[in-house]
C-alpha cells in the first residue's frame, strides 16, 4: 500500500476581509482548494464578482504544488507575498485572491508587498482552520452471531461507517479509520468476535 499523506491544516470555510491603504481598497478572499483547477475556479469567481478591479493578485499552495501571480503589479510585490503568507501560517490546500481598487496613490514596491502580504495573512489568520487527517478505507466482515458485538465495537471507535451488505455468512460493512488505529482496531475486532471477524484494509480513503 502506498504511503499515506501527512495530515495538513487548511480552511474550514471560505473567508474574506478588507482594508483601505492610501486610498486603495484591498479585498482578500481565501478558500480551500484541493486541486489547481479548484484554485483557478475560485479565481474566476472572484474576478467575476469584481470585474472592474485594478488587480486580482493570487497564490495557492497544494502540497508540493504552488503558483502565484502579480496580475500587473510590479514583479514580486503581490503574488509572492501572498504565497509567503500561506506558508507562514503553515496552511495547505489553500487559494488566496487579493483584489485591489487603485486609489490614486502609489505605494511603492515595499508598500505593495506589505499590503498584499498583510491582507493575505489577515484573511488566513481570521479564517476557521481545519486539520485534515487521512483515513484508510476498509471493510469488516462478521457472522450474524457477531453482528451485535460489531456494532457495539464500532460505537467505541472514531470510524466512519458505510452501508452494510448482507451475505449468506453474515454482514460486511465498509468503514474508514485512522491509520494509527488499524492494528489496535483489528485486535479489538478479534477479541469482540472471538476471532471470526475479518478486517480488510483496501487503501487510502477519498477525502471529503
Amino acid at each position: 500500500m502506498a504511503r499515506l499523506p501527512d495530515p495538513f491544516t487548511t480552511l474550514a470555510a471560505p473567508h474574506r476581509c478588507g482594508s483601505v491603504i492610501e486610498n486603495s481598497e484591498f479585498l482578500a478572499y481565501a478558500r480551500r482548494a484541493d486541486t489547481p483547477q479548484d484554485a483557478l475556479a475560485f479565481l474566476a469567481e472572484v474576478r467575476a464578482k469584481y470585474p472592474d478591479a485594478t488587480h486580482h493578485c493570487w497564490a495557492y499552495r497544494i502540497g508540493e504544488l504552488y503558483r502565484f501571480n502579480d496580475d500587473g503589479e510590479p514583479g514580486g510585490t503581490a503574488g509572492a507575498p501572498i504565497l509567503r503568507a500561506i506558508e507562514g501560517q503553515e496552511l495547505q490546500h489553500v487559494m488566496v485572491v487579493v483584489v485591489r481598487y487603485y486609489g490614486g496613490v502609489k505605494l511603492g514596491t515595499g508598500g505593495l508587498a506589505r499590503a498584499y502580504g498583510g491582507g493575505a495573512a489577515e484573511v488566513l489568520r481570521t479564517a476557521q482552520h481545519l486539520v485534515v487527517r487521512p483515513r484508510l478505507q476498509a471493510t469488516v466482515s462478521v457472522g450474524f452471531a457477531e453482528q451485535g458485538a460489531l456494532y457495539h465495537l464500532l460505537d467505541t471507535w472514531d470510524v466512519i461507517k458505510g452501508e452494510e451488505a448482507y451475505t449468506p455468512e453474515g454482514v460486511t460493512l465498509p468503514l474508514q479509520l485512522y491509520p494509527e488505529d488499524e492494528a489496535s482496531f483489528a485486535q479489538a475486532l478479534e477479541d469482540a468476535t472471538r476471532g471470526s471477524g475479518v478486517l480488510d484494509v483496501l487503501g487510502m480513503a477519498e477525502e471529503s
